[in-house]
């Protein structure tokens, strides 16, 4: 677990744990929905976007960063849209077995354990857990899910990142190409992408299904990608409101989107069934890859092969 002297109290704000790692980047985590809402790489640049309208109190999760949506992502199902986790106030994990106890300043464990009042909504016993680990270059969280009770149950999960980019009418991702996606704006449709990369000039909430495990955001202007590797989360999410919507989010500036894409790792299509004592584990790994400032032009089969 992180060291308690970590861990930072401010008036009625969430209490958070400050991450570090020796090159100099550093991650902040909150107690409140375990939700990663700092990343700055050792050039103290941010990586994760934040609503510059962003509540801070609890019970509202805070717009931007990294929230994780459990047991049940968007509306897929009948609780509270993306679940419950998010809103709970989570505890330090002493025990991440069997997972090594991690004594250091640059990983922090965290569990969620379900109440009596959540089992009102969702009558499963769980236990949530989350390793949250910053190396060089590097952020990588480890969500696992464990069946406390004595019935099966379901769920669906998403790691919902909230990424930084110059501008998102600019920027492109690779590695969903070809690939079937559920859009959410034509009651949950699907359709086959067709673009050769995908890029943005207006809305967009889409499930793309049976993802590659790397996906990469190219951000030409900031010469760096944004590198997207996942295990057991099959599915990925691409999200940004733009204008109209934007403008309808109370705790969303007007102008945010333009500076913002969602990319989530997510197991949705086909919930994750788990048998009592049986524990479920994700792995979600970001890196920023810098394009050469002379180049100016990143080779995309690059990136996409990890031959950087």
């Amino acid at each position: 677990m992180a060291n308690n002297n970590n861990i930072i109290k401010e008036g009625d704000r969430s209490p958070r744990i400050i991450l570090h790692e020796p090159t100099g980047s550093t991650v902040e985590v909150l107690l409140y929905g375990a939700q990663v809402t700092s990343w700055k790489n050792e050039r103290r640049e941010e990586i994760l976007f934040m609503s510059n309208k962003a509540v801070w109190k609890p019970p509202k999760p805070v717009r931007g960063g990294i929230p994780i949506c459990f047991p049940q992502f968007a509306n897929f199902g009948t609780l509270e849209q993306h679940g419950f986790a998010r809103n709970r106030l989570w505890s330090l994990d002493d025990d991440p077995s069997p997972l090594s106890p991690a004594n250091n300043q640059s990983t922090a464990d965290l569990l969620l354990k379900s109440t009596e009042e959540d089992l009102k909504t969702w009558p499963y016993r769980f236990e949530l857990r989350l390793r949250v680990t910053v190396s060089a270059g590097k952020l990588t969280l480890i969500p696992r899910v464990r069946n406390v009770d004595n019935k099966a149950f379901a769920f669906t999960l998403a790691l919902r990142n909230y990424f930084s980019v110059s501008d998102v009418s600019e920027v492109r991702v690779e590695g969903l190409e070809t690939l079937d996606y559920f859009d959410n704006l034509s009651k949950r449709e699907r359709y086959t992408e067709q673009a050769d990369a995908i890029t943005f000039d207006g809305e967009i909430d889409r499930v793309y299904l049976s993802t590659p495990t790397k996906i990469a955001i190219i951000d030409h202007e900031r010469k760096r990608t944004i590198v997207l590797r996942k295990e057991g989360m099959v599915d990925a999410v691409l999200w940004n409101p733009w204008d109209k919507k934007a403008k309808a989010i109370p705790d969303l500036g007007d102008e945010d989107y333009k500076t913002m894409l969602c990319l989530d790792a997510a197991a949705v299509e086909n919930p994750i069934n788990l048998k009592p004592c049986e524990e479920w584990k994700g792995r979600q790994e970001l890196s920023i890859v810098s394009s050469s400032y002379f180049s100016g032009q990143l080779d995309p089969q690059k990136v996409i092969n990890g031959l950087h």
